[in-house]
């Protein structure tokens, strides 16, 4: 029995040149056993028969082999190289934390140069080579699993949706690590403090999304069992022993409009370049990067959460009392929700011969949702306190939780100090839920570095002249 007519896949013999039950001449490719593989139309990129070919009884690994490549050949538009060599340009400023694959992030001061942050200084962070896309016509996205209608979406499906746009700070789990690591040692990439960045997303809300696929709006569970929405990306990366990279997000998360889940396909009014995640990304606002799955392949509607090896043996949170001797993966969820954050980025760690008037400057940002409802800051190391004023877009009044705020969004802040002796100058916010950030780096250690959400200390060394 031959397979459907429109995915007209055929076996024949080497130098014929027709398709039995067809007038139209086909091209058939020769394998090393007298058998070819004819490749024809498919109706979409992901379409397999392979069950068909390995029925039959000339099916060698020599055909599989031929079938292989074919299947190389009709990958839906994108693709993950196997190296280095496809990598796209980036900033010079960029301080790289590592090579391969590339891990980079701005200078400090760029971050509070303004509120959006531009995408060149957006930080870098990936697991494995960039994918390249060869055809755009031919991308697209499987939504499958525990639906009723699974669907596979091009872009154009994704455009004919509503276009919001979404600004939103995301932020690596392990921004400020090297501090933490100055501590206790830690593994993983060596952030400074600008692991994080502010855009304007612009893309479909995955709940419209999900409604294309029979899941309606406010779901949590669908008949058939689904409870958590995975991300599967193009992505491939040694963790995932050679897999793609995958991460997930509860069904409750996904269909809910007001949490502003994207498919992102814009940054900052732009299409996304390679290094954010072209063509097409998930934006999961208030959440860790972590669940932000760029080069979009698959969307999988399972009854458990992810049990790809970043949602289940990285990116969770432990006490300072456990190491890599007895620690148990699967006694912590995998962390969500980033908390209370802030950092000084007008001046360095530590700034030699400055006196005066000093401008203190940086980010303050929390997850979920949560505004900032003070950034408070200190000259000498902690003892006494002053605020500083807090701003989102220019011009206009920055009031926590009201609808003209960016809610999943940092604000910037300022201050002004007069400084006349060596100082320790110190920020911490706080949220509207009255979370603050701790004020010891050791109390919140753990191994894998993530999560340094501490009091920020810069240290200004004053010279005073000998005249």
């Amino acid at each position: 029995m031959l397979p459907p007519p429109t995915v007209a896949l055929f076996i024949c013999g080497v130098g014929e040149h027709y398709v039995a039950g067809e007038s139209r001449r086909r091209r058939c490719l020769p394998s090393k056993n007298l058998f070819g593989i004819l490749w024809g139309f498919l109706p979409h990129p992901h379409s397999s028969v392979l069950p068909f070919i390995s029925s039959s009884p000339s099916f060698t690994s020599s055909s599989l082999s031929i079938h292989s490549q074919l299947q190389a050949q009709k990958m839906p538009g994108i693709r993950a190289p196997s190296n280095y060599s496809e990598e796209p340009s980036r900033h010079p400023s960029l301080k790289i934390n590592a090579k391969e694959p590339f891990n980079a992030e701005p200078p400090r001061q760029a971050l509070v140069s303004s509120y959006v942050t531009p995408t060149e200084f957006f930080y870098k962070r990936n697991h494995g080579p960039i994918p390249v896309v060869d055809d755009i016509e031919r991308y697209c996205v499987s939504v499958k699993g525990l639906i009723e209608k699974p669907k596979e979406l091009f872009m154009k499906d994704i455009l004919d949706l509503p276009k919001y746009n979404v600004t939103a700070t995301l932020q690596c789990a392990g921004n400020r690590r090297t501090a933490m690591s100055k501590t206790r040692t830690v593994r993983g990439v060596g952030w400074d403090i600008s692991a994080l960045g502010n855009a304007i997303w612009g893309g479909a809300k995955l709940a419209d999304v999900l409604e294309l696929v029979g899941i309606p709006k406010l779901t949590s569970t669908t008949p058939a069992g689904g409870k958590h929405v995975e991300f599967v990306s193009i992505d491939r990366c040694k963790e995932e022993k050679g897999g793609p990279y995958k991460a997930s997000i509860p069904l409750s998360q996904a269909t809910n409009p007001e949490a502003d889940v994207l498919l992102a396909y814009e940054m900052n009014g732009e299409t996304l370049n390679r290094d954010h995640g072209y063509p097409l990304r998930v934006v999961v606002p208030g959440v860790i990067g972590a669940r932000s799955v760029k080069w979009l392949d698959s969307i999988n509607i399972d009854s458990q959460e992810c049990q790809g090896f970043f949602m289940q043996k990285d990116y969770k949170m432990f006490p300072p009392s456990v190491n890599w001797d007895n620690i148990n993966w699967s006694t912590r969820r995998p962390q969500m929700d980033f908390p209370v954050q802030s950092a000084i980025c007008s001046l360095e760690d530590v700034n030699i011969g400055m006196k005066g008037k000093i401008a203190i400057k940086g980010y303050a940002v929390s997850g979920g949702g949560r505004g900032i409802e003070r950034v408070d800051i200190s000259v000498d190391g902690g003892k006494t306190w002053m605020e500083a004023s807090r701003y989102q877009k220019p011009g206009i009044e920055y009031i926590a939780d009201e609808e003209r705020s960016d809610k999943w969004a940092w604000v910037l802040f300022e201050a002004e100090a007069d400084v006349h002796s060596n100082a320790v100058i110190v920020a911490k916010a706080v949220d509207t839920a009255a979370n603050v950030q701790p004020e010891n780096v050791e109390d919140i250690w753990n191994l894998r570095g993530i999560l340094n959400t501490s009091w920020h200390r810069v240290h200004v060394q004053v010279r005073h002249s000998s005249l």
